[in-house]
Order: C-alpha cells, then sequence, then structure tokens
C-alpha cells in the first residue's frame, strides 16, 4: 500500500540563505534556527512537519543592541558581524537559543514558553565561538565552543556564566595548518552517549567536511573522524548543521551547502548509527525522501510578494510578514506600511546604498529570482535615490533620483570588476516625465557564477538598464543576496518614497 506521509524533495531544501542551521523536534514538530546577523528582527525560527518543507514561525529579537555599528550610525556597520551559529534546544518545556555576536562581543541566552514567543534575553558571561548547549540528565548543563581548538565548560544551572569549580577544558583539536579547523560545534547526548558534530575542511583543497566525535564521558576521551567529505551538485561541499530524530526513530543531518553569492543553503541527508554507536551518515543526495507528520499542510511561502495593506495593531505598531528582514537595526519613526504602500523616509546622509537606514530585504531565491516593485518618487528631495537593490558587497540597483529639481530612472552599482570595482558607479540614466516607475531585479545564481540584471516597465515591455552584475558571497558581508527596498539622501534629510505591489515573481 503506498505510504502517503512520504514526502519527496530536492536538496537544497529550502532554496535560500539560511545558514548553519540548528533543528530539533518537538512533538510531531521540527524547529530550525539560523544566523541573520545584522539582519533585524534577528534570529529567524522556522518550522516544518517533514523536514524538507520549511515556513516562518518568528524571529526571536526585533533588534539585538543598540549600538552604532547595529543601528547603522553614519558609516557604522555591522556588515559581517552580527548574530552568529545559534544553538537551538528545548528543554523541561522551555525553548532557548544561544549565540554569539562578533562585533558586541557577548554570549546571548535567549527563552521562551513557546517558539513563537514572546523571546527573552538574557547573557552568558563569557564568549563562545560557535557554542552548543547540552541540559545533561543529571541536571548539569555544558557549552562546546572554539575554532579548531575545541573547549567544553560547564555552566550554572541558571546559565548566566561558567560553574565555579565545574568542568573547563580543551577536549578535542585540529592539527594547525592553512585550513578551516573545526568549529560549528553541535553536541548531543543520544542513548547514553555524547556526541559532538563539527565543520573543517581539507588541507588538500577546498570542501567542506562534517566530523563527528563520540564519548562514553563528556570529559572524554572523545574518538571521531570525518563523516561527510562530498561535493555535493553545485557546493563546495556538506557540512555543519544538526541532527534531529523522527517520531519514527529516524534520523537526519540538516546541514548546508555553500552555492555562491545566493548564500549557505541548508541539505537533509540521511544517518544512523553503527553497532558501536557511531554516526554514520547516507552519501548526500540531490532527491530526498522523509516522512510527513501532517499529511497535506500547506506551508507559507519562504519568498512572498506583498500588497502593504497592513493594519496597526492596538498599540499602533505594524508588524511586517516574517520573511521581510531590515538591513540593521529599523528606526520605527522613518517607515509606514499600510493603504497599499510602503514608504520611508531619510532620516540620514548616506553615501550609497549599503549605509541606508531602513532597507527592506528578503532573501534571493535559488537557483533563480525574479521580483519587481513600483516605486512614487514624488516626495523625494534633490540628492535622493531611492528603488530597488541586489545586496551584497557587490551589489546593484535599480530606481528613481533627483537631480536639480527632476527625476531620472537610475542603475548604480559596486561591481567589484573594472578600474573602479569599488566605487558605486552610475551606469545609466534616463530622464522621467514624471516621478513613477516599475522596476525588476532579476538573479541568477550557481556556485562559481551568478548574475543579475535591472529592467524598467516600458508600457507592457521590461527592458534592461545599467550593466549585468555578477555578484559573489563576499565575506565583508557573509550573507546571501538579498532583494531590498531603499531610499537615501545625499544632501538634506526628509524626502520619501512610497513602493506599492511588491511582486515575488
Amino acid at each position: 500500500m503506498e505510504n502517503k506521509n512520504i514526502i519527496t524533495g530536492t536538496n537544497p531544501v529550502m532554496k535560500g540563505d539560511f545558514p548553519d542551521p540548528d533543528v530539533i523536534r518537538v512533538g510531531d514538530t521540527y524547529y530550525m534556527c539560523s544566523t541573520t546577523m545584522y539582519y533585524m528582527p534577528g534570529g529567524a525560527m522556522l518550522r516544518s512537519y517533514d523536514l524538507i518543507n520549511w515556513e516562518f514561525c518568528s524571529h526571536i529579537y526585533e533588534t539585538l543592541e543598540d549600538t552604532p555599528r547595529e543601528n547603522l550610525d553614519g558609516e557604522s556597520h555591522a556588515y559581517g558581524n552580527g548574530m552568529w551559529a545559534p544553538c537551538l534546544r528545548y528543554h523541561n518545556g522551555k525553548f532557548y537559543v544561544f549565540f554569539v555576536a562578533n562585533d558586541t562581543g557577548k554570549t546571548y541566552c535567549f527563552s521562551a514558553d513557546k517558539p513563537e514567543g514572546p523571546w527573552t534575553k538574557s547573557y552568558v558571561e563569557g564568549f563562545y565561538h560557535d557554542c552548543s548547549v547540552l541540559f545533561d540528565d543529571d541536571g548539569r548543563v555544558y557549552i562546546i565552543y572554539g575554532n579548531r581548538k575545541i573547549y567544553l565548560t560547564e555552566l550554572k544551572p541558571d546559565l548566566s556564566g561558567p560553574k565555579e569549580g565545574g568542568v573547563n577544558k580543551l577536549i578535542i583539536s585540529d592539527p594547525e595548518g592553512p585550513f578551516l579547523g573545526y568549529e560549528g560545534a553541535h553536541l548531543y547526548k543520544i542513548n547514553g552517549k555524547y556526541y559532538a558534530f563539527f565543520i573543517h575542511t581539507s588541507p588538500e583543497k577546498w570542501i567542506r567536511i562534517e566530523a563527528a566525535f563520540m564519548a562514553d564521558d563528556i570529559r572524554g576521551p572523545w574518538v571521531g573522524k570525518d563523516v561527510i567529505s562530498y561535493y555535493l551538485e553545485d557546493t563546495t561541499g556538506v557540512a555543519q548543521g544538526g541532527i534531529v530524530d523522527t517520531p519514527e526513530g529516524k534520523w537526519y543531518g540538516v546541514i548546508f551547502g555553500d552555492r555562491g553569492a545566493v548564500g549557505r543553503i541548508p541539505n537533509v541527508v540521511p544517518m544512523h548509527f553503527d553497532e558501536t554507536g557511531f554516526p554514520v551518515f547516507d552519501t548526500p543526495t540531490k532527491e530526498i525522501q522523509t516522512e510527513s507528520t501532517r499529511p497535506g499542510y500547506i506551508y507559507d511561502s519562504l519568498f512572498k510578494s506583498d500588497d502593504f495593506n497592513y493594519i496597526p495593531d492596538a498599540s499602533g505598531k505594524i508588524k511586517l510578514d516574517e520573511v521581510w528582514e531590515f538591513n540593521h537595526n529599523p528606526k520605527p519613526d522613518y517607515w509606514t506600511a499600510g493603504g497599499g504602500k510602503f514608504t520611508l523616509t531619510t532620516e540620514k546622509i548616506a553615501k550609497n546604498v549599503e549605509f541606508a537606514r531602513n532597507t527592506l530585504t528578503q532573501r534571493a531565491k535559488y537557483p533563480e529570482t525574479a521580483c519587481h516593485v513600483t516605486i512614487d518618487g514624488s516626495k523625494l528631495n534633490d540628492g535622493d535615490f531611492a528603488g530597488m537593490v541586489l545586496l551584497q558587497h557587490r551589489y546593484g540597483t535599480v530606481g528613481i533620483a533627483k537631480e536639480n529639481g527632476g527625476f531620472k530612472l537610475v542603475m548604480r552599482a559596486r561591481t567589484g570588476e573594472g578600474d573602479r570595482a569599488e566605487e558605486d558607479v552610475e551606469y545609466a540614466s534616463i530622464p522621467l516625465s514624471e516621478p513613477t516607475a516599475t522596476v525588476r531585479v532579476t538573479g541568477k545564481f550557481s556556485l562559481n557564477s551568478s548574475e543579475a540584471e535591472f529592467y524598467y516597465l516600458d508600457g507592457s515591455e521590461w527592458k534592461k538598464l545599467g550593466v549585468a552584475l555578477h555578484p559573489t558571497f563576499d565575506l565583508r558581508h557573509f550573507v546571501g543576496c538579498r532583494v531590498g527596498l531603499f531610499a537615501y539622501s545625499t544632501l538634506v534629510t526628509g524626502g520619501s518614497a512610497s513602493f506599492s505591489r511588491f511582486v515575488y515573481e
């Protein structure tokens, strides 16, 4: 008889930049938390009933800290920093997320009674790179962390910091060398044995490798080896992420692979434990099958159009759809959404789109992305520019600029190519008879070759504007490309632009 609970999908399962995933199951529901770095709200929490299809559940915080870098004040920024490599846990009826932020130098613990929140922020004394926490069944709590050298520290029961007189030792190390040493820790206790999983790379070539270690005692000795070293199609290898069991007792790894400029995207890989208890992963494959705990469930999309018909809550606050994240801390007084429009008002001078406040973004989609939006620039000031951006260090923009009292359609970019590779360059402009336009961004993404193009609507025809962009995954941003809506001033603040009918095609 056909099993109607079987779900078939393809790796990568999520098609968007959800790096460093950690995954748990509570009852019939799988939850994932992923790195969001400097984007706000942060700490994307997702849910699934089959590990292949996912939808947003919540974000664990609106903003992380009130600092010049996270606020994008002046030319301060948190690019390449912010919330990094979360550890997601469920213990005694409560959800926990632990992570560090490199720009603040702090270790965070967020907790909630349910994954939808509200979440409460606290701090763990110390800084624990790529940490993973284990609530042991004897009531003790441990955190492992580090790069190349992996340390184990026992925490106080209240999680506020190291336990005085508790375990604090080096447990695992990778040899020194010009390659990525063990990091991205994930720590578990399963059937009485302790397991630690890490990512590292080969000394001979760049390939992401998943390593696993096992111990009978958490203090060691730890014995391990590489368990995945495989170039899944269009990746540099598949590694780093969590493992999770199904209600039927099957095990899977949810681990990411690099996909170039579009980012790092989770894949699902079946696994089991051999007769000694050591974890064994199947060879990663493009097609993947799992079993749904809620057959027929209809998932919300991770990539969505928006008509901006929002209604404020009782306190007057507007809650945007979870697919949207601002680039750095937003300034709520300078954006509004409702009545079919998303409106940005400028309140700082910015030299380019990287420093534009309140840029509203969604993840680009693998392997192809296409989005368009209509812009009303009638309230822009001279020197203002508003439109759509494909954002990474190599970025491209298309939109409306006001200059000497007139309006023009403009394509600007930092292409990373040619004599002015690192500059923001205007590559094309067309005079506008009225301050409105519909613009479009498209992208085709693969590991080694990505291309984006920029368009405007002329009657019923899309026409290209400016140059093609070839974005990369640049560590100066450290996230995949985002499609965003922006407005910024170069001369005087206070101008505004409205966006309507955002379509994720």
